[in-house]
C-alpha cells in the first residue's frame, strides 16, 4: 500500500485575511513540502497542471524537477498532465528529463482535464475533447515503447522515423490514467493495461468499487494480469494531532474552494453540514487525527481495492506550517499504521486462500 500527497499549488485568497500569495512563494513552498514528504517516508508526490490565475503549477515537471535533486526515494508524478491540450513528444521529453534527474522516480498521470482553460490557450477545440485524448495517448505510448517513432494522426503533424530524447531511466516510463469516475476512461485504462487513478472527492468512496471491478475485467479481457495493475485514489484531506483541530482548520478553505468551483460548474452551496457528512467514516474527506485517517484509508483498501492513496492537501490556501505538519503526520503516523494493517490483512487472506486450495 503506497501513501502520498497531491497538490494543485493553489494561490486562492486566504480565507482569514483575503491576501493572495505570489505564485513564486507557493512554488517554493511546494518544493519544501516534497522534500519533507520524502524525509518522512511517503511514497509519492503529485503536482497537478492548471493554467489559471489561482493555480501556480502550469508545468508540473519543472516543479518536480526542482525537488528531484533534493530527494532520495519519493516518486514524482503529475496529477494530472492535461494530455489532450499538450504535445505528447514534449510531455515525454519533460518527464524523461525528470526521470534522469531523479534517477528513475518519474511518472506521468495522464488525463483529459476537468478544467478546460488549456484548450483555448493552446488552440484546441473542445468539440475534439475525447478524440484529442485518444490520439495523444496513443502517441505518448508509442514514444515510450520505441526510441524512433513513426506516427500519424488528425490533430498533430505526422512523425516519420524520428528519435525522441532523452530516454528515461525506467523502461517503460510509468504512465497512469487519471479518471473522475467515467466508465469509458476506466475501461480504456484496463484495455491498455495502464495503472488507474480515481479522483474520489465526493459521495461515498465505496461507490467506486464497481469501477475498480470494471477496470480489472477490462484488463483481463485484453489479456493483462489484472492482479498486478495498481489502482490509486486522490482525495481531499487534512491531518492534525486531534480530529477537532483538523476539522476546524480545513473547513473554511475547503468551503471557499468548493464554492468557487461550484459557481463555475453550477453546483449547490457547500456548507458545514456538507463538510461534516463528507468527513464521516463513509465520506470522501480524509480529515481528522492520524488514527481516524488511517482507518479510512484501510477501509478504502479493503473494500474498494485501492493500492495507492494520495491525500490532496492543502485544498485552497492554508498556512504552510499546517500543511507541513499534516505531511509529517501522514508519513510518520498514518502510513505506518496503514501499511502494518494491510500487510496483516493480506497475509491472512493468503493463508485463507491456501487453506481453501
Amino acid at each position: 500500500m503506497e501513501i502520498g500527497i497531491s497538490t494543485f499549488v493553489e494561490t486562492s485568497p486566504d480565507v482569514h485575511t483575503g491576501e493572495v500569495m505570489s505564485h513564486a512563494q507557493r512554488l517554493r513552498e511546494v518544493v519544501e513540502e516534497i522534500v519533507l514528504a520524502d524525509r518522512v517516508g511517503l511514497d509519492v508526490y503529485g503536482v497537478g497542471e492548471h493554467h489559471r490565475k489561482d493555480y501556480a503549477a502550469s508545468s508540473p515537471a519543472v516543479v518536480l524537477a526542482a525537488a528531484a535533486s533534493r530527494t532520495q526515494r519519493i516518486r514524482l508524478t503529475s496529477a494530472v498532465t492535461v494530455l489532450s491540450s499538450a504535445d505528447p513528444v514534449r510531455v515525454f521529453q519533460d518527464f524523461a528529463t525528470l526521470d534522469g534527474i531523479s534517477n528513475g522516480r518519474a511518472e506521468i498521470m495522464a488525463g483529459r482535464g476537468s478544467f478546460i482553460e488549456s484548450f483555448p490557450l493552446f488552440g484546441y477545440d473542445l468539440n475534439d475533447y475525447d478524440e484529442l485524448f485518444d490520439e495523444k495517448l496513443e502517441l505518448l505510448l508509442k514514444i515510450r515503447e520505441s526510441e524512433k517513432v513513426t506516427w500519424e494522426g488528425g490533430h498533430r503533424p505526422a512523425i516519420h522515423q524520428l528519435g525522441v530524447y532523452p530516454r528515461p531511466v525506467q523502461s517503460p516510463l510509468p504512465v497512469w490514467i487519471g479518471s473522475g469516475g467515467n466508465q469509458e476512461s476506466v475501461i480504456r485504462a484496463g484495455l491498455l493495461g495502464l495503472p488507474l487513478v480515481l479522483a474520489i472527492i465526493g459521495g461515498s468512496p465505496l461507490q467506486f468499487a464497481p469501477l475498480v471491478q470494471l477496470y480489472k475485467r477490462a484488463a483481463a479481457h485484453a489479456g493483462h494480469d489484472a492482479s498486478k495493475l495498481p489502482v490509486a485514489s486522490h482525495s481531499h484531506g487534512f491531518i492534525a494531532e486531534d480530529a477537532q483541530t483538523a476539522a476546524e482548520k480545513f473547513f473554511l478553505p475547503t468551503q471557499a474552494s468548493m464554492n468557487m468551483i461550484g459557481r463555475e460548474r453550477g453546483w449547490g452551496h457547500y456548507d458545514r453540514s456538507s463538510y461534516d457528512a463528507a468527513r464521516s467514516f463513509e465520506g470522501a474527506l480524509y480529515v481528522g487525527d492520524p488514527q481516524t485517517v488511517a482507518q479510512k484509508i484501510i477501509h478504502l483498501r479493503k473494500h474498494v481495492g485501492i493500492t495507492r492513496f494520495m491525500l490532496h492537501v492543502p485544498l485552497g490556501t492554508m498556512p504552510h506550517e499546517d500543511v507541513m505538519r499534516a505531511i509529517e503526520l501522514l508519513g510518520t503516523e498514518v502510513a505506518p499504521m496503514v501499511r502494518d494493517e494491510i500487510a496483516k490483512w493480506e497475509a491472512e487472506n493468503e493463508t485463507g486462500n491456501e487453506a481453501k486450495s
